[in-house]
């Protein structure tokens, strides 16, 4: 089940592996979402394409601190 957590007018939605990205998260959004090998921080684009780091993380904590840097900076 989606989450959301609004951080400096960023929604940044938790979901589990099975959800997709699309189906949760607009534009500016970021998604944190669990896997078999780790939480991946993506991020909404404009447009609609999905962008991701490179690596997981290995915990929701450090995923969901990412992407609180993000919404600091404004990079998504």
């Amino acid at each position: 089940m989606a989450t959301v957590l609004i951080h400096r007018k960023v929604h940044i939605v938790s979901l589990q592996n099975d959800e997709p990205i699309a189906a949760h998260c607009g534009p500016g959004d970021i998604a944190i979402r669990a896997a078999p090998d780790g939480w991946w921080t993506s991020f909404v684009a404009e447009d609609g394409s999905i962008d991701s780091y490179d690596i997981p993380y290995g915990s929701y904590q450090e995923a969901l601190w990412a992407a609180k840097a993000a919404a600091e900076f404004g990079t998504c």
